[in-house]
């Protein structure tokens, strides 16, 4: 075994690299804002090299750091006064901590939630007032607990179960808790239940009874004005995400209409007064928006650019800010009044000169015929190189997740250096309907693999790709399919790069977070214990006598999603019979939020692949 050397093949004796510079140069994101102080905003932002909250006065013009720690800091809820920032406080990136809160001008920081002991964080909701809150927490000990709590008082527990549960959304009067829960079973498909602060229940829907097909609910919001009592809702009862608005007083449910007038997968959230929607519509890959007005229920386009919106808010007076990206074209926070929004403080390299980013190239649609249906993937080619192409298939994370024409710094670097790149939003993936996403229960894994396989052959055979250099890679979910094709096609790849991965499924699953272990219940039918065949079936150890490819795993030593535990056993059977391989382990969680630390990983992937394909 080979442990990696941050100071292998530092790149830093010339200019510094396009590539690095992508991720050095500054970012923020979509501004948050108080509900009843709309001047008042909270983002998130690299300026000091590691990303952390910032607020922001709109009136001054001031913006201020509000956390400075070692690892980093993206989780914060500003209050709807405007007054508090509440900030998730865990260790080193284990995700399991306290809520702490700070005054929006700055001060010490107290922790918010006395009373209640440290856990893995299941949703926040403040009320109007910045003292109360409906607080959700998840622990192995507890299963799902949420609390209301006051400043000052001792917290009131108002909800337990074993199953994974969270907050959705607390109504704009402070009277009624939307929470989702899967007392059922099924941590894929939430049902939702309204609470009184007390813990009475008001109202419950559930699309997982009385049908064939489980279906899934998710709580958008209340709609912001007092004593309304309508509550925004995501369903897929056509087949894919879609909203409507149930008034969960009366139970009258209202579907928008809007089925067969936007292909694809919608989301939405109120307009300031609660008279009209704005409707995020995710197809194919990329985004866009409109306008939904209630009264009339007709759909008015929000003009945005090709592309993607990662995040969008309708401010009070009407206007839209949207964090937009495509795969060329780096991020930038635009509103519908045609300026940029939030400019990122700028960083400055060795020398004194202020990083830019710079763009990449742009994505190709394929569609290729897989064994579940047409596999949609994302291409990227080197430019002023024929083809055939080195080529890596990074795989996305998830798996409920899609890869879009968005900007992303890790597959830029790979073209920088000429390889090809190749996505593939297999079945599992999001954005392509209910049965798109549901479909890899029980195979876990092996399904995604066939995807993934039959856009290889495309790749091969329409000779964009080199079948003698070919890399599979990804991280999290994508690192967990990275070693399990490894070992189940051990013909189809030269070299295997995996980040954060499932490596030994039995092992992840005891040591995991309590929600990840409900997910793979319900993607397994089972615990270990069980199903031990499917765990067996789908898991990257049994197959791992059988990788031939060299192997390169990078793991955060705190990682409660990844366990490293699960990382040291797969690794040490690759000892054992002596496969090439390199491992590299870094104080941080499921990730790293220090921006050096990503571009060292980066470096360490790059030198790898060249050092065993060959390339420059």
């Amino acid at each position: 075994m080979t442990e990696s050397n941050p100071s292998t093949r530092q790149e830093q004796s010339g200019p510094m690299p396009d590539w690095e510079k992508r991720f050095r140069a500054p970012r923020v994101s979509l501004p948050d804002w108080a509900q009843d102080a709309p001047h008042r905003s909270l983002f998130v932002s690299n300026a000091t090299g590691t990303y952390e909250l910032y607020a922001w006065d709109r009136v001054t013009g001031e913006r201020r750091q509000v956390t400075d720690r070692a690892n980093g800091t993206t989780d914060g809820v500003l209050s709807p006064d405007g007054e508090w920032i509440w900030w998730f406080d865990d260790k080193d990136g284990d995700e399991f901590g306290v809520w702490r809160r700070q005054p929006f001008h700055g001060g010490p920081d107290d922790e918010a939630t006395p009373g209640l002991d440290p856990s893995y964080p299941a949703g926040l909701a403040i009320a109007r007032d910045g003292r109360t809150a409906v607080v959700g927490r998840s622990t192995d000990e507890d299963g799902s607990t949420v609390h209301v709590t006051r400043h000052g008082e001792e917290p009131v527990e108002i909800y337990r179960h074993r199953e994974s549960a969270g907050v959705g959304d607390l109504s704009h009067d402070g009277s009624l808790i939307a929470i989702e829960h899967t007392e059922h079973g099924d941590a894929m498909h939430s049902a939702l239940r309204v609470l009184r602060p007390d813990g009475t229940a008001v109202t419950e829907l559930d699309d997982t009874k009385g049908g064939t097909v489980e279906l899934g609910l998710e709580v958008l919001g209340f709609a912001p004005v007092d004593g309304d009592t309508r509550l925004l809702v995501g369903h897929q009862r056509g087949g894919r995400w879609e909203p409507l608005v149930w008034d969960v007083a009366t139970g009258e449910e209202t579907d928008l209409g809007i089925a067969g007038r936007l292909p694809g997968d919608l989301s939405a959230e109120w307009y300031a007064d609660g008279s009209a929607l704005l409707v995020v519509h995710s197809f194919e890959a990329r985004s866009e928006l409109w306008r939904y007005d209630l009264a009339t229920r007709e759909l008015e386009r929000v003009p945005t650019p090709p592309g993607t919106v990662s995040g969008a808010t309708a401010r009070p007076d009407g206007s839209v800010e949207y964090l937009w990206s495509s795969a060329a074209e780096p991020p930038v926070v635009r509103s519908t009044t045609g300026e940029v929004v939030l400019d990122p403080p700028p960083v400055a390299a060795a020398g004194g000169a202020i990083v830019k980013c710079p763009g990449s190239v742009p994505v190709e649609d394929v569609w290729v015929e897989g064994p579940g249906g047409r596999v949609h993937a994302l291409v990227q080619r080197p430019q002023g190189t024929p083809g055939p192409h080195p080529t890596v298939f990074d795989i996305h994370g998830g798996p409920t997740w899609h890869d879009s024409d968005a900007f992303a710094a890790g597959p830029a670097a790979w073209l920088d250096h000429g390889y090809a790149v190749v996505r593939i939003n297999y079945r599992g993936s999001t954005g392509y309907g209910r049965a798109w996403t549901d479909a890899l229960k029980h195979r876990v894994g092996l399904i995604e693999l066939e995807d993934i396989a039959a856009v290889r052959e495309w790749a091969v055979s329409t000779g964009l790709a080199d079948p003698a250099r070919l890399i599979l890679t990804g991280g999290s979910w994508g690192g967990y399919l990275t070693l399990l094709g490894l070992g189940t096609q051990p013909d189809h790849w030269t070299l295997g790069i995996a980040a954060v991965p499932v490596a030994d499924y039995v092992t992840a699953y005891h040591d995991e977070m309590e929600a990840l272990k409900a997910m793979d219940r319900t993607l397994l039918g089972g615990t270990p214990e069980e199903v031990p065949e499917r765990f067996a079936a789908s898991s990257p150890l049994s197959y791992v006598d059988q990788v031939r490819a060299p192997v390169y795993i990078s793991a955060g030593v705190n990682d409660p999603r990844c366990p490293i535990r699960q990382v040291d056993n797969y690794v040490d059977r690759l000892a054992a019979r002596g496969a090439v391989h390199e491992v590299y382990r870094y104080d941080a969680g499921h990730g790293s939020l220090v921006v050096d630390e990503r571009i060292k990983q980066v470096r360490l992937e790059l030198d790898f692949a060249r050092r065993h394909l060959g390339e420059s």
